[in-house]
């Protein structure tokens, strides 16, 4: 299932259904596309904060960053998904021999990493995106303010939510390696998507 051509009355049942997935890592991939999106219609916006050239080409600079990012998160939705339902097909596999145990616990390692890599690409997008809201917030037109300030709280959410995501799946993790790069990664990840926000709002708050 593509989650990109439900409408939004079928993807919200979807969410609200006792079905495993689409669950918190969808969630969180489709606000993180919801608040690009956003920040994409404001930075197409005819008028800017200054109306210069300056300000329309680095608006202009960072739309055509965005735009992509706003197409990967939409993937994200559906990888994570996939990943959790590869997950649990996974723990679904036969015990019963020696070799059927082994098959089992390589086939859940790979599944894991799976779930685990997705959330966390849904975190490096949406992050980066955070990042450019800032160029957004100090250059666009000001009658978009509150949705450049919506967009920013929606790429927020998605951050903390893929973050946690993230978390969830490393403590299951045996190899230490992997999970004390993945750990750290997220942590610094998230700790700079606040501080982007933190600056989103500043320039706001500015005008």
């Amino acid at each position: 299932m593509s989650f990109s051509t439900l409408s939004l009355s079928e993807f919200l049942d979807a969410l609200a259904s006792a079905e495993p997935t689409p669950g918190g890592g969808t969630a969180s991939a489709v606000a993180g596309a919801m608040g690009t999106a956003l920040l994409v219609m404001v930075a197409g916006l005819p008028k800017t904060r200054t109306n210069t050239a300056d300000a329309r080409a680095a608006l202009d600079a960072v739309r055509a960053e965005l735009v992509p990012l706003r197409s990967s998160l939409e993937v994200c939705a559906d990888r994570d998904a996939e990943a959790f339902n590869a997950v649990m097909a996974a723990y679904r596999l036969p015990k019963a021999t020696d070799e059927e145990k082994a098959a089992r616990k390589t086939a859940i390692a790979r599944a894991m990493h799976g779930a685990t890599e997705v959330p966390l690409q849904t975190l490096r997008l949406a992050s980066r995106a955070l990042d450019l809201g800032e160029t957004v917030a100090r250059h666009g037109n000001p009658s978009a303010a509150s949705d450049a300030g919506v967009a920013a709280s929606l790429l927020h959410a998605a951050c903390e939510g893929a973050a946690a995501n993230v978390r969830v799946n490393l403590g299951s993790w045996s190899e230490e390696g992997f999970r004390t790069q993945a750990g750290a990664e997220t942590d610094d990840l998230a700790a700079r998507a606040t501080a982007s926000l933190a600056r989103v709002r500043a320039a706001l708050a500015s005008e």
